[in-house]
Order: structure tokens, then sequence, then C-alpha cells
């Protein structure tokens, strides 16, 4: 199996998430089996069928989330420096039409967060920015057409 890159950070949160799903979520959901059971009828009990549901996926997720921490690279960003965009990177850019400023850090595809400035190593806006520099311009296409950022700055966090 291959390995891919993992923050430190998101590391440390699907791990988090992983012992959530086992030691509260699993336990829970056990319980709101038995209650559903309780009640009689499992063949038209909707509680029953519905806990059975939120089991399935808790046991799914949690199976992709063990898959997920044994096959992690753990990269820590804050002991990388240069100014060359990669994988952990911190990066001011500026649109090249409007100036606008924006900052992303490029993660792993498991933790990518778009509303916490956080994109994914396979994005095109991170394809485009890995191996360029401070100055460089990178461009790609969006789907609402060609985007071309500068790269004002790059970061270690």
């Amino acid at each position: 199996m291959d390995k891919f890159p993992l923050t430190k950070f998101g590391y440390d949160m699907l791990e988090q998430e992983l012992k959530n799903r086992k030691g509260v979520e699993r336990p829970n959901i056990i319980a709101e089996i038995a209650e559903a059971r309780s009640k009689g009828d499992l063949s038209e009990n909707a509680e029953y069928s519905a806990a059975k549901e939120k089991q399935s996926f808790n046991e799914g997720r949690i199976q992709e989330l063990e898959a997920v921490i044994s096959r992690a690279q753990i990269i820590d960003p804050s002991k990388m420096s240069g100014n060359i965009v990669r994988f952990g990177a911190t990066v001011l850019l500026a649109n090249t039409d409007t100036d606008e400023e924006s900052q992303y850090q490029i993660v792993g595809d498991y933790e990518a967060d778009i509303e916490q400035h956080k994109i994914s190593l396979s994005s095109p806006l991170a394809k485009a920015l890995i191996g360029k520099e401070i100055g460089d311009i990178a461009e790609y296409l969006a789907p609402n057409g060609k985007k071309s950022y500068e790269i004002i700055e790059v970061k270690w966090l």
C-alpha cells in the first residue's frame, strides 16, 4: 500500500476522531440499538433501523480512519523551510487580475478544508503551486476559467 502525506495537525485530528468514534459513538449507538430492540417488533421499528444505519456508517468511518492512519506519512511543516512551495507550505497569493490576496496551506487529501484555507495536495491550485517560488506566477484551469496567482510569501507553520 502506498503512503500518503498528512501534516502532524491533520494526523492528530484523524486520531482524535477515531478515538471518539470508538470510545464514545460506538457505545452510544449500541445503547440506542438495545433501547430500540426493547420496544418490540424489529421489522416495523424505525428507531432500530435508524440506529443500525448509524452503526453501519460509524463502523465504515472507523475502518476508513484506521486505513488512513496506518498509511499516513506524517510531515511537520514547522520543521521545514525555504521559498519553494511544497507539501505543508502556507502560501500567500495575489490574484493577478484583481490583486486580491488569499492564503492557503497545502495539506493531505483527508485534511483539506477550504473554510480553514487548507487545500488538498491533489487540487488544481496546489498542483499549480508546487515547485514554484516567491515571485512566480501559478496558473490553473478552474471551473469558471483560467486563474492566475502570484506567489507573495511562503511560510512554514
